[in-house]
């Protein structure tokens, strides 16, 4: 089996200029203990949670390298500036507080770039994303996280009823007067492109997939566990069929444990700790029996991909949980390790391939620290592959709910701008719901890499 990719070691960037005023003094204690851990006896404490964003926010305010990122940096350094005093950070109140809150979307790439992160060897230690889900937690447990956030964590209730009704659904989100309802009584803008429904989800297309076969087909490269998400689940099953045909066609048997759930992201986005602790608990349970059994997980969305990864051993805390995430990959980052051990298979001559395909690495992919995996497998097919960094603000529900649509096309524009202008003959992404925001903003419908190779083999499905 492969050894899971480890993120390299962060380079000490650390201003020679940077400030080190009072407020830094007074509570720079993350050495002493972490202030991050769910787990932790402060994690709900308001003060405690208020002194960490005072001393993270100074830091940030003295660097200003995120300032790009998101509006959380924008307007919380705006905030600052305006301020008599910029040197102190303590002066902003609660309410300021709150919005550069509400405002971070966890795309999580601030981390990536921060020269502060914890394990760096430096004095000061920042990791705003999860600063950030901290004080959101605090937040609801405060009833001040918005009742559509809730409503639209419930993937799997939403999933089963809506697969059942598809056509029904589907239609209906083409409804100018359903849309305006749907607004009301969830928070999903009106006029924003949902990904469709399917009549047909993945885990029955899988066990029909199973019984087709008259024998099990040969897995000299070992066995993988599926984690399919939602996304494929019930909006998109065609990525997870091409994800078993290829990985098939590769040697690589295929296995859907019994007993999987929502990762739970979308509880997390609502600020509800306990609620994203169950389903991960429920998960883990089911996927470490799997790599117990020697198999690694697979998963074909980054932003799941990311949660299982990394946030299912701080918020357990378990043995499982940790021995999970040591064997959780991407799709992509899985199959480029085995091409490094022994060649896929490249004829492509039976299928269909592009000369030319840009490729958005979705913010949930650079966040994993794994490197442009799908890029490379996409060009094994002989494609000259470009890379969009371009965020899509979409984030599970975040850049679909109706206060923030507005912001999320502002930060979304470059990325749209740059697809328009791409003269590729294919668009691809991993995260299907990015890529229902770039169908949305320039009528180009991207794939998923694994859909890339399934063409190329010549052994993609028709969608359900």
């Amino acid at each position: 089996m492969p050894e899971p990719t480890r993120p390299p070691e962060r380079l000490d960037r650390r201003r020679s200029d940077v400030r080190a005023p009072e407020i830094l003094k007074k509570v720079n204690h993350v050495a002493a203990q972490n202030l991050y851990d769910p787990l932790g006896p402060a994690y709900f404490d308001h003060a405690d949670a208020r002194a960490e964003r005072d001393r993270t926010f100074q830091i940030c305010s003295d660097c200003r390298i995120c300032v790009r990122f998101c509006p959380s940096f924008k307007d919380l350094f705006k905030m600052i500036d305006e301020k008599e005093d910029a040197s102190d950070v303590s002066v902003l109140t609660d309410r300021q507080h709150e919005v550069v809150v509400d405002e971070c979307y966890q795309c999580k790439l601030c981390y990536v770039v921060c020269p502060y992160t914890p394990g760096s060897e430096q004095e000061w230690k920042v990791d705003f994303p999860r600063l950030m889900l901290r004080s959101l937690a605090i937040e609801e447990r405060d009833g001040k996280v918005s009742r559509s956030a809730k409503l639209l964590a419930r993937t799997d209730l939403q999933g089963r009823v809506a697969t059942a009704l598809a056509p029904i659904v589907n239609r209906s989100n083409d409804v100018g007067f359903v849309r305006g309802l749907m607004e009301k009584t969830t928070g999903i803008a009106k006029d924003r492109l949902l990904p469709t429904f399917a009549k047909v989800r993945f885990s029955k297309w899988f066990r029909g997939h199973e019984r087709g076969r008259m024998t099990a087909p040969a897995a000299p490269r070992g066995e993988v566990a599926l984690f399919p998400t939602c996304l494929v689940e019930y909006q998109d099953p065609a990525i997870g069929q091409a994800l078993v045909n290829v990985y098939e066609r590769n040697g690589i048997g295929c296995q859907l444990p019994e007993g999987e759930v929502c990762c739970g992201m979308p509880w997390l986005d609502a600020g509800d700790v306990t609620k994203f602790e169950e389903h991960a608990a429920k998960n883990v349970k089911v996927l470490a029996e799997a790599v117990k059994a020697g198999r690694d997980v697979v998963v074909p969305q980054p932003t799941c991909a990311y949660v299982l990864k990394n946030e299912y051993p701080d918020f357990l805390g378990t043995d499982d949980a940790r021995l999970v995430a040591e064997h959780t990959f991407d799709t992509s980052e899985y199959l480029i390790a085995r091409h490094k051990e022994e060649p896929l298979d490249t004829d492509f001559s039976a299928g269909e391939t592009y000369e030319t395909i840009t490729w958005q690495a979705a913010c949930h992919y650079r966040a994993q620290q794994i490197g442009p995996k799908s890029r490379d497998l996409m060009a094994l097919t002989g494609a000259k592959v470009t890379m969009l960094d371009r965020c899509s603000a979409i984030d599970g529900t975040w850049g679909l709910r109706a206060e923030n649509v507005e912001m999320a096309r502002k930060i979304a524009k470059p990325l749209m701008d740059a697809v328009t202008k791409s003269d590729a003959d294919l668009i691809a992404g991993d995260c299907h719901l990015s890529n229902t925001a770039i169908k949305e903003g320039t009528g180009r419908t991207p794939a998923h890499p694994l859909e890339v190779l399934a063409r190329a083999y010549g052994i993609e499905e028709r969608k359900a």
